[in-house]
């Protein structure tokens, strides 16, 4: 239909338009959508065979929409989405603050106008865009943001009484009208601002101050929760939940490369950073995987979460952190180094919710923990279990990395280091190189050198090798008998820090 050319009612009626609800309207286009085969929600990973088939479902159910999940987990990016599945755009009498349609008008406005010009109405085209309102719930939302409210000036200017629907000023509900309407954190809501809700839900009805209007408002709603809320801080109230028909779960990434998949897509990089600094397969698994070892933390509360947003956050600090060592040694290119995983502490302890025992730590070093775990677990990944191999009958690979240890020897690695530097340190460690070459023949010279540090963190996680930290990087020393004091404590690093 081109709608640029139908200007008035009476035009509109020659053409095939015909009214229909905003939830028959979704119903229909999704149909269409999954006839084409058309994937639909673009940029939503992982949910492909759990989430959206129920949201599909519960579309097609012409069914009000409840996600509920841990933070982190996409469920307004969701909502968002669901605007694609609108008419690209659709009339409303012109003028008209509710976008009254103009063959089922509901607005006194509406009303009026077509009784008084008939065919000659002028009509509007409204955008899918346009017809999405999303709102997050707090403690301060009042039934007339949501609602509306009588206006008394409108009355006294217009000499009305307050009973008339004209004096109304409506709330950002009735002007969604023939849209999507979105809550986010509805637990937040006030029980009494949830119960206003009831007869929009289910009846179609507002009440303002007293005055019953019929609106029939045309609405899908979508609301958004946390499990967490309804211990915390507030609940849904049991009357709003029996009306809300489908309620959703979402949930974190099921698998290290889905979790990946996403981190690479919503990670804002600046073209510079992309193409001066590396990052290698395994730095980009380290950072995802930081986040599983976090959702099973002894140290933190399981009922928060851990947002996907931990990961994007500490992937863009780590290759931040590469860049600023590239700048200040004035390379052109480098290449992200496990030692570039301390600038991805901030990221990480603003993102997490700890227990008691995590406090007692303090974030900084359970973040600490949760990069230390991460290199543990998939070192075995990429090379043999050292405390298997000490204990095997085949020649243990490590055996000469831990001797060189053993006999004195110490190895400093700040994160600033430059990278001639950095290349000699890691090849002053005998057999470090082979038992890469050994497992790795086929890589590249900066993914031989990241493997060679990745084996020394290993090692050290295996309690093979003692790791201490510096203020800017780490020293590796002989687990035993270590030359100095690697451990951190108050003097070395202060990990309750505002740093941290």
């Amino acid at each position: 239909m081109d709608h640029k050319n139908i200007k008035t009612l009476g035009q509109l009626k020659k053409t095939a338009y015909t009214s229909r609800s905003v939830k028959d309207e979704l119903r229909a286009n999704l149909i269409t959508q999954l006839k084409n085969k058309d994937a639909g929600f673009e940029g939503i990973v992982g949910f492909e065979d759990t989430v959206i088939p129920d949201l599909q479902t519960a579309i097609l159910s012409r069914h009000n929409i409840l996600l509920l999940g841990l933070r982190g987990q996409a469920k307004t990016r969701i909502a968002r989405l669901l605007v694609n599945l609108l008419d690209e755009y659709v009339p409303y009498i012109e003028g008209s603050e509710l976008f009254d349609d103009p063959l089922n008008p509901i607005s006194w406005y509406g009303h009026t106008t077509i009784e008084t010009k008939g065919d000659d109405t002028p009509i509007a085209w409204v955008h899918r865009s346009e017809r999405y309102t999303e709102k997050l719930a707090t403690p301060d939302v009042t039934v007339a943001d949501l609602i509306g409210d009588v206006d008394p000036i409108k009355a006294a200017t217009m000499k009305l009484t307050y009973s008339d629907e004209r004096v109304i000023h409506f709330g950002l509900i009735p002007r969604a009208h023939r849209g999507i309407f979105v809550i986010n954190e509805l637990p937040d809501l006030q029980a009494r601002i949830q119960v206003s809700l009831f007869n929009i839900l289910q009846e179609r009805d507002i009440q303002i101050r007293g005055f019953k209007l019929r609106l029939p408002l045309d609405l899908q709603f979508v609301f958004t929760a946390n499990p967490e809320d309804y211990t915390n801080r507030g609940s849904i109230v049991t009357p709003l939940k029996d009306r809300i028909e489908s309620q959703i779960l979402t949930h974190y990434p099921r698998s290290v490369e889905i979790s990946r998949k996403i981190t690479q897509q919503e990670a804002q990089l600046s073209p510079e950073q992309r193409s001066a600094v590396e990052a290698d397969g395994l730095v980009k698994d380290l950072v995802e995987q930081i986040a599983f070892e976090a959702r099973n933390s002894e140290y933190i509360d399981k009922k928060s979460g851990v947002s996907a947003r931990l990961t994007i956050s500490a992937y863009e600090n780590l290759i931040s952190n590469a860049e600023r060592r590239m700048i200040l040694n004035g390379e052109s290119t480098t290449f992200v180094r496990i030692s570039d995983f301390l600038g991805v502490i901030p990221a990480i302890t603003g993102k997490i919710e700890l227990v008691y025992e995590g406090e007692l730590e303090g974030p900084g070093k359970v973040a600490n923990i949760l990069i230390g775990k991460a290199v543990k677990t998939l070192l075995l990944q990429f090379f043999p279990d050292p405390e298997k191999s000490k204990k095997g009958k085949t020649p243990n690979p490590y055996a000469s990395i831990i001797n060189w240890f053993g006999d004195g020897n110490t190895l400093s690695l700040v994160d600033d280091l430059p990278f001639k530097e950095y290349k000699k340190s890691l090849n002053l460690v005998p057999g470090l190189k082979d038992v890469v070459k050994k497992f790795h023949p086929n890589l590249s010279e900066n993914q031989q050198l990241l493997l060679m540090e990745f084996i020394l963190h290993g090692l050290a996680e295996f309690s093979q090798l003692n790791k201490g930290f510096l203020d800017n990087g780490f020293a590796f020393s002989d687990m035993f008998n270590s030359l100095f004091n690697l451990e951190p404590d108050d003097e070395d690093l202060d990990l309750d820090d505002d740093r941290y």
